[in-house]
């Protein structure tokens, strides 16, 4: 188990990635604690908002790993397959939801204070815009160069 661990914590790539993560989580953070004046702990670990720390974790998943085995590697390919994927989920569907969720706790809202249902609000928040997105990207490309 130890040598497991070992190896994880040895994995450039893997730490890499994770560490893309926390900062674009970070800034997220940051830019929230700025713009609302408090502190929300959710923001560590929620969806949306900028930078898109899925952007950020994929390309920079995909960079170091072209960086490390070749950008003309079966390993970038897939890896870069995967961030497209995920960057498109982010921005498209996960976006069209968060509209879908605030329409509905709209709807949900006026007919709860017409006395006729109670419900809990949907998650808005779960996807993001395009520039959100391209931060993102960029941050995770930045840090891939940066951290190897």
């Amino acid at each position: 188990m130890k040598e497991i661990f070992t190896e994880i914590v040895n994995n450039k790539i893997f730490i890499t990635t994770l560490s893309a993560w926390v900062v674009a989580q970070s800034i997220k953070v940051g830019i929230g604690i700025i713009r609302q004046r408090k502190v929300d702990f959710r923001w560590f670990v929620g969806t949306g908002g900028m930078p898109s720390s899925h952007a950020a974790g994929a390309s920079c998943l995909a960079t170091a790993i072209g960086l490390e085995c070749g950008f003309d590697s079966v390993y970038f390919a897939l890896a870069a397959s995967f961030a497209i994927v995920v960057m498109f989920d982010a921005q498209g569907v996960r976006r069209a939801a968060g509209r879908q969720a605030r329409i509905l706790n709209k709807m949900t809202e006026d007919i709860y204070w017409q006395g006729r249902i109670k419900e809990n609000r949907l998650r808005e928040l779960v996807g993001h815009t395009p520039t959100e997105v391209i931060a993102g990207f960029v941050l995770g490309v930045v840090l891939a160069f940066l951290l190897r």
